[in-house]
């Protein structure tokens, strides 16, 4: 079947003015003013853009779509994501990835989770290991995993400057980085490994160190929450202005979160990055999605804990745009090609010609996203979801 979105206002995410969008076998087959498509040997669907920006489909770079938890005990596992989580946030590709808990979950079941949901309807990459250095792979180690596993793309995410980190040394984390990049260059991937940072007074100095004692480049290390609090953000800017990604991670209830630890809103981070003349396309959004938001007293005992939603990381986009002026086509980078360029993920993150048929309907008046189209199908339009998954 052939698909042709009429008249809707295109973000590559550039602002492409109005267009006619024609998709035929899950790619986009024309970008054109004025498309007029006849077949005579099959159907063609033709949905009304009109009142919509189209987008390309939210990247997702850091999802714990098998659930992530378990600081508070065994009950505390989050549950697994479930496609309609993604398909609400927009999210037509995901990256999955384990967190403190590399145990009672392993890298077998994330990709078989993985798997599952590309089965559903989207696209899924996933991250191999876990908090811990040496870490959880599926093979003998992060090079095998890289070369054999498809859907691998480096090690993460790795704890560091976190009371819940292995507490690795410099050199078990150069090692670390080294073999991802050398694991990248075979399996012709980004080879990148992807952090975690918490609150501790280290924060980004073990990365500094690395890029000051060995001669891999700072585009191999890729943060993440890094703002998690003002004197970490400071830092993650001078490593963004330096060259290297960084990931920021929304969150459902930022004042909460800026009471509890003093959190700033991701928002106001963006604009701070762009004002101090950070690249606007090293910056990325995630949503950390179905992991844990643990709450810890001033003894770092456990008090209590959220589970991350998926839907933050568009939210923010939002709010860059109402509450800091920050143009649409600006932030929304933060979720589709910035993310996508990152990790390098082919046919992702943009409204090209050849890329994957996946978009984003948004309303033109309220912002609010409307329809979902993953691979060339209709997954939710005007709200209402078309696909569920297996067990929903």
């Amino acid at each position: 079947m052939i698909t042709i979105i009429k008249g809707a206002t295109v973000y590559s995410p550039e602002f492409l003015g109005v267009k006619d969008v024609v998709l035929m076998a899950g790619k986009i087959a024309s970008l054109e003013d004025n498309a007029e498509i006849s077949w005579k040997n099959g159907e063609i669907q033709k949905i009304d853009g009109s009142d919509y920006l189209l987008t390309p489909g939210f990247v997702d770079p850091h999802v714990h779509i098998l659930g992530g938890g378990g600081e508070g005990g065994c009950h505390t596992r989050a549950p697994e994501v479930r496609l309609s989580e993604c398909i609400k946030a927009g999210s037509t590709t995901v990256v999955g990835l384990l967190g403190t808990d590399g145990y009672t979950r392993d890298m077998v079941g994330l990709l078989g989770k993985a798997k599952g949901l590309e089965e559903e309807g989207i696209s899924t990459f996933i991250f191999s290991g876990c908090y811990r250095i040496p870490s959880v792979t599926i093979t003998e180690d992060i090079i095998h995993d890289m070369i054999v596993v498809d859907k691998v793309l480096g090690p993460g995410e790795v704890a560091i400057s976190d009371h819940r980190s292995a507490q690795p040394s410099l050199d078990e984390i150069k090692r670390l980085v080294a073999d991802a990049r050398v694991g990248g260059m075979i399996s012709g991937k980004v080879g990148i490994t992807h952090f975690h940072l918490g609150d501790g007074e280290s924060k980004l100095d073990p990365l500094f160190q690395l890029l000051a004692e060995t001669e891999i480049p700072i585009t191999q290390m890729y943060p993440t929450h890094v703002s998690r609090n003002p004197e970490l953000f400071q830092e993650a800017i001078r490593f963004a202005k330096l060259g290297g990604p960084i990931d920021m991670t929304p969150t459902s209830n930022p004042e909460l979160w800026e009471n509890l630890y003093g959190e700033v809103r991701v928002s106001r981070c963006f604009k701070q990055c762009l004002d101090a003349g950070v690249p606007e396309d090293l910056v990325t959004f995630s949503s950390d999605g179905h992991g844990s938001q643990p709450i810890f007293d001033a003894n770092m005992n456990y008090a209590g804990m959220e589970v991350a939603a998926l839907d933050t990381p568009y939210l923010e986009v939002v709010s860059c745009v109402r509450e800091m002026g920050i143009p649409f086509e600006t932030a929304l980078k933060t979720i589709t090609s910035n993310p996508a360029k990152i990790l390098k993920l082919k046919g992702k993150g943009r409204i090209e010609v050849g890329y994957d048929a996946d978009f984003c309907l948004i309303n033109k008046e309220t912002l609010e996203l409307t329809g979902v189209i993953a691979g060339g199908k209709v997954l939710m339009h005007n709200k209402e979801l078309l696909v569920k998954g297996t067990f929903e």
